[in-house]
Formats: C-alpha cells, sequence, structure tokens
C-alpha cells in the first residue's frame, strides 16, 4: 500500500512586509476573476450593455463575502457571534460559509437585475452558476493549501497527513469537492451549448441539484465543523434546503418551451459578411 501524502506547505503564498497574501486568498480572487472572464464573454455574445459588468463585479463580491461570514458566523458558532458582535467584522481571521455565500450571491443578482432589467435574475443566475461552480472548486483547493475543513480518518491509498493539523492519514475531502464542482462545471458549460441557457432557471436548477448532492455525500467524509454537537454534519443541514430548490425549481422549467433565439450582435455580423449564406 503507498504511503499516505505528507502535506505541510505554508498557507501563506508570499509576503510583501507586514502584507501575507495567502492561498486561500488567490485562489478565492482566482474564482472571481474566471467569473468576471466568463460574464464578459457572455455580454460580448449577447451584445448586452457592457457597463453594467463593473456594478455587477462589486455587487457580486460584496453579497459573496458578506453573506459567507454571516453564514459562518450564524450557522456554524452562532453563540460566539452573537455574544461577540464585532468578531464577526474580523473577516481576516477566517471563517467563510458556502451556503450563506450562495444566498448573498441570489440577493446581490437580484438586485441587479431589479436596477439592469435587461439582465433578467434568471438570466444571470443561469449564466454565473457555471462559472460559480468552478469557482467553488477554486475556493476548495485554496482549503486545501489551508490545510483545513480536514476529512476524517482512513487506511485508504488516497490518504493525507495534514501535519499543521495531526499526524492521522485522513480523507483530502476538500479536493473530492473540488472534483466534484470542476464536474459541476464542465456539465453545465456542456449543457449551455445545448441550448439549455434558453430556458429559465434550468442551469441554475441543476447546478443547485448537482452542487447539493455532492456536498451532502462528502460531509460524510469530513470532520464535524459546528461548535457545537449535531446528529447530522451542518454542511448536510444547509445543502438539504438547495437540493429541494434545485428539484422544485427543475420541475419548473420543464413546464417551459424552449424558444428560437435571435442570433447575437457577432453572429449576426458573421453572417452579413458571409452574405447570409
Amino acid at each position: 500500500m503507498p504511503s499516505p501524502l505528507i502535506w505541510n506547505t505554508d498557507p501563506i503564498l508570499f509576503s510583501i512586509g507586514p502584507l501575507a497574501v495567502r492561498w486561500y486568498g488567490f485562489f478565492f480572487a482566482c474564482a472571481f476573476i474566471c467569473g468576471m472572464i466568463w460574464m464578459q464573454y457572455l455580454f460580448r455574445q449577447e451584445a448586452k450593455n457592457a457597463d453594467h459588468l463593473e456594478p455587477l463585479l462589486y455587487r457580486i463580491m460584496a453579497g459573496v463575502i458578506i453573506g459567507a461570514r454571516l453564514g459562518h458566523c450564524l450557522f456554524y458558532d452562532p453563540v460566539f457571534y452573537l455574544s461577540n458582535p464585532l468578531e464577526i467584522l474580523k473577516v481576516w481571521e477566517g471563517g467563510l460559509a458556502s451556503h450563506g455565500g450562495i444566498i448573498g450571491l441570489f440577493l446581490a443578482l437580484y438586485i441587479h437585475s431589479r436596477k439592469h432589467p435587461a439582465t433578467p435574475l434568471p438570466w444571470l443566475a443561469d449564466h454565473l452558476m457555471v462559472a460559480g461552480c468552478l469557482g467553488a472548486s477554486l475556493i476548495r483547493m485554496g482549503n486545501f493549501f489551508n490545510s483545513e475543513l480536514v476529512g476524517i480518518p482512513t487506511t485508504g491509498s488516497l490518504g493525507v497527513i495534514f501535519t499543521r493539523v495531526d499526524l492521522i492519514p485522513r480523507h483530502p475531502v476538500q479536493l473530492y469537492e473540488s472534483i466534484a464542482y470542476a464536474a459541476c462545471s464542465f456539465f453545465l458549460f456542456w449543457a449551455w451549448k445545448k441550448g439549455a441557457g434558453n430556458i429559465p432557471w434550468r442551469l441554475t436548477s441543476l447546478s443547485l441539484i448537482m452542487a447539493a448532492s455532492a456536498r451532502i455525500f462528502l460531509e460524510t467524509l469530513k470532520t464535524q465543523q459546528t461548535a457545537f454537537a449535531l446528529p447530522v454534519h451542518m454542511g448536510q443541514l444547509l445543502s438539504l434546503p438547495f437540493l429541494l430548490c434545485g428539484l422544485a425549481l427543475f420541475l419548473y422549467t420543464r413546464t417551459y418551451k424552449v424558444l428560437p433565439q435571435p442570433p447575437s450582435a457577432n453572429h449576426a455580423t458573421r453572417s452579413k459578411k458571409k452574405g447570409n449564406r
């Protein structure tokens, strides 16, 4: 049997004076950059106003970070944070919950869609989910480099010893989740190419079903994260409503008829150059 991987990577990527850039922050930033590149591509393809991209990015960043922070404080250790509310502001000390980030993301998209009706909420949510799942995959890589959210002990060949935690071989469940979310992103991209993006909420429903199902299953391999005892993992409890919402949305999308979409501005330009053959 192969020896387990010894993982003792420094969570700090590099330092400039008193400023330390962590691997987690690097992967978190990459997630936003991927989302921005993807949305820029979509805006060009569908000839939408590119001036709306910058406020969209700011709203998404604010929604995800605030939502993730509040989610961690209220879901995982509410007694401590409600007793010490100023601690909620110390984001730099760590503590972000993905479920809270997703809620914050949807609130940000809702606010943006209200201010810019040309990009309605279903369109924003559906198309952003393609990059969103990839972003979730990158963030889990950040958790791996941080040696956090580790798995339960294992005697299998996939065990990793996180020396910053202990000397016990554990499931690298962060990598399992990263692979699962990356697979979700590639599937959603394929579905978008096949026209699923023409059905409002279809891509959103698929992303919620797949990501929540993966999270519920993989939480069984993860150590308990809450400051209080639970019969199941908090991640499983929080994922269940997202799974049910995804299933309900998918059934709702079954009532839609796929309508032919007008060609994008780029496609129309190419057609003119070819003489509309």
